[in-house]
């Protein structure tokens, strides 16, 4: 029978075996929580929490929904909210991804940026905020993840159930994150419950204070990390931490590696935080002497991370792709022509051609690549040169060929050169054309350069 609506649609997941990644002596399940309306697990409590507050009487027609949310429980109460007609406002922080944002903003939410550097009690702590416009804003409900009951009864309710259920009833150990803490207090309270034998497994993101924890007992400073939707820099009242028995702290680069290789082996496309419990998964189940059968999540789809986990140059950006480091201008290229990740146009295409490519790829400047070899460089001034000395018609500038408008002296440096050499050119305001020896190598910018010195400042 057809659903009535997308809302009917969460929950009931797909539970699917992990056939392509060493599992040691385990079996390893993936509960695609990633199938949900909104794209992650968050569907779940968010529908759950708004129920509450409507049977509450805290929300009513007409009414707002404000929430603190790393991206997907703001998306969401964002569905949940259109769909049943509230406003609703989210705060998130500033390392969230593109695609998060723009998908609350397509479901009419109204989204709030602020910074992720500070914590908790600060004026600009995503939470704090959140709290501070509800007080001024008549009419809304702040739902409040971290502390709303009906987050972790939403798992208890339906998460939980549904793995012992797809797992016939058998299953030793359930590997989770925890952003809010509902999912593993839900789960973990129905399986002590329904399947004693089965152990709570935490996987934190490296930099959070919670596997430090529960490894040491002992509270730790918390760190940074970019993997989003997991890890703390508090206990969440809604998190449970007594419910855990083993924790992994795993580090971006083998989050991010290790989502990347399910796509590749398992043919599933999954985020960040999703990379993090696949990695203390497999690390549990490689640290076992006897089979046992092990669940995870696959909390949201890694569509919301094309742009980060699935890009090589934020890789690269990051330091996390193995690339040597030789302290030269060579290592300030974040895509290498030679290995195809220049991005490039030949001088008889248009400025329209150009200037798509500069917009689409968010760069200001392209290299004008000939036969292999480069002639020339454009950047977002020499088109806007042309436009002014054709101001009569500018539309007919984007007609004319790159070769036309391209700079031909270009000031290029050995790839070998020391980092420091690019310093004075970047002064004199010119972009650096690293070679090597006849061969080009990339272009260096002055946000690469900042990037090289604040890698190597970690």
């Amino acid at each position: 029978m057809a659903a009535r609506g997308a809302l009917d649609l969460i929950g009931q997941t797909p539970l699917v075996e992990v056939t392509g990644l060493n599992t040691g002596p385990c079996r390893l399940f993936l509960k695609l929580e990633s199938s949900n309306p909104s794209g992650s697990i968050k569907d779940r409590p968010a529908r759950a929490m708004i129920e509450a507050a409507e049977a509450n009487g805290n929300l009513k027609a007409g009414g707002t929904i404000i929430e603190a949310t790393a991206g997907n429980t703001g998306v969401g109460l964002a569905l949940v909210g259109a769909s049943k007609g509230y406003r609703t406002l989210l705060v998130v922080p500033d390392k969230m991804s593109r695609e998060k944002v723009l998908h609350a903003k397509a479901l009419g939410a109204e989204v709030v940026i602020t910074r992720s550097d500070v914590g908790k009690g600060h004026p600009d702590y995503y939470q704090d905020l959140a709290l501070a416009i509800t007080q001024k804003t008549p009419g809304a409900v702040y739902i409040n993840q971290f502390e709303n009951p009906a987050n972790p009864a939403a798992h208890e309710a339906s998460t939980g159930p549904e793995i012992l259920d797809g797992m016939g009833g058998d299953v030793d150990a359930v590997v989770v994150g925890v952003g809010s803490g509902g999912t593993l207090t839900g789960i973990g309270r129905y399986m002590k419950k329904a399947s004693p034998k089965t152990v709570m497994v935490l996987a934190d993101p490296a930099g959070s204070i919670l596997a430090p924890l529960v490894e040491t007992g002992r509270m730790t400073e918390a760190g940074s990390w970019a993997v989003e939707g997991i890890g703390e820099d508090f206990v969440p009242p809604n998190c449970d931490l007594s419910l855990v028995k083993k924790a992994y702290s795993i580090d971006d680069k083998e989050s991010f590696s290790t989502a990347r290789q399910l796509l590749r082996k398992e043919g599933i496309l999954a985020g960040s935080s999703s990379g993090t419990l696949l990695a203390a998964a497999l690390r549990y189940c490689r640290e076992q002497t006897e089979p046992k059968r092990v669940v995870t999540l696959v909390c949201d789809t890694g569509a919301k991370y094309l742009s980060k986990v699935f890009n090589d140059a934020f890789l690269a950006q990051e330091g996390w792709l193995d690339r040597d480091v030789t302290g030269t201008a060579r290592d300030v290229v974040i895509n290498p022509f030679g290995e195809g990740a220049t991005i490039f146009v030949s001088p008889n295409e248009t400025l329209r051609s150009a200037f798509a490519r500069m917009r689409s790829s968010d760069i200001s400047q392209l290299p004008v690549i000939e036969e292999g070899r480069v002639v020339g460089l454009i950047d977002e001034s020499d088109i806007l040169d042309a436009l002014v000395a054709n101001e009569g018609a500018p539309q007919g500038v984007f007609d004319k060929a790159v070769r036309d408008v391209m700079v031909t002296r270009l000031q290029t440096i050995s790839a070998n050169a020391p980092v420091t050499e690019l310093l004075p050119l970047f002064a004199s305001g010119l972009v650096p054309v690293i070679m090597d020896g006849d061969a080009f190598v990339g272009l260096a910018t002055r946000i690469d350069l900042i990037n090289f010195f604040r890698i190597q400042a970690q």
